[in-house]
């Protein structure tokens, strides 16, 4: 059996969940919906099931439903892989001991820890730990600028375009690039995509990105330097906007084989 968390912020334009699920059903797949408010992990007949997470609100109630749920059902992507892609922190510490480029960072409560970060590189980039659609990032050249902390700061890399590469398995099944006049390229802050071909470059940095945060599918965020692509984040519920490559088919095909994988 096949079950879903619908993605809280779908929209009748824009429905993510409802487009993988069109793709099950096409297989002949009804999946059942889950509420994560709605359930007592503790009391429900939720069990031996695979659970897709199209989307889930950032708060701990729904994070500790899931992980209870993990117990009796494999969670895809699974909480943990969840939890780190949620925290941009924990994100840059599993890049980093698995050796892949991201830019450097910073993460500390000390106005002069990090009034020493922005002087090394002149201008740094602040970003909310728990931020999604590229919301509260912002350029920052003096310790000035700061308001409260901790803060989580990452060299400035001039940049005009992003990339987002979506991974299933470790591997690179589609890419875009984005574009925008601001900071952040993200489509909900103005950012235009477009679809791209994926390189050798850009299968082998995301699907390690993904690898490393235990994602089974993941969006990798990317820019490009004079050295190659540097990882940016690794999102655990990624949307695919602009995308060419027919993802909600690839998507709904991995879960059925990894249904039939857990039912063995």
């Amino acid at each position: 059996m096949i079950a879903i968390v619908p993605k809280p912020t779908d929209t009748a334009g824009d429905d993510s969940t409802a487009m993988v699920t069109g793709e099950l059903k096409k297989s002949g797949i009804s999946p059942v919906f889950i509420n994560l408010d709605e359930i007592d992990p503790f009391s429900t007949d939720i069990d031996g099931m695979v659970i897709w997470v199209c989307g889930m609100r950032q708060d701990d109630h729904q994070f500790e439903v899931l992980d209870a749920l993990s117990v009796n059902n494999k969670i895809i992507n699974s909480p943990a892989a969840i939890v780190t892609c949620a925290s941009k922190v924990k994100t840059s510490a599993h890049l980093q001991k698995s050796g892949i480029r991201s830019p450097d960072t910073c993460f500390t409560a000390s106005k002069n820890l990090a009034g020493a970060f922005i002087a090394r590189f002149g201008a740094v980039v602040y970003k909310p730990v728990y931020g999604y659609d590229g919301n509260g990032i912002r350029k920052i050249t003096s310790p000035q600028e700061l308001g409260d902390g901790p803060y989580y700061l990452q060299e400035y890399i001039k940049n005009d375009r992003d990339y987002r590469v979506f991974v299933i398995k470790g591997e690179a099944v589609g890419a875009i690039v984005r574009q925008s006049d601001s900071l952040a390229h993200n489509i909900h802050q103005g950012g235009h995509g477009r679809a791209v071909d994926v390189s050798v470059a850009m299968n082998e940095i995301a699907g390690a990105a993904a690898d490393a945060v235990g994602a089974d599918y993941g969006g990798v965020d990317l820019l490009e330097d004079g050295d190659g692509y540097t990882v940016l984040e690794v999102n655990g519920t990624p949307n695919w906007h602009c995308m060419s490559a027919p993802i909600p088919r690839l998507l709904a095909d991995y879960i059925v084989m990894q249904e039939r994988e857990y039912r063995r």
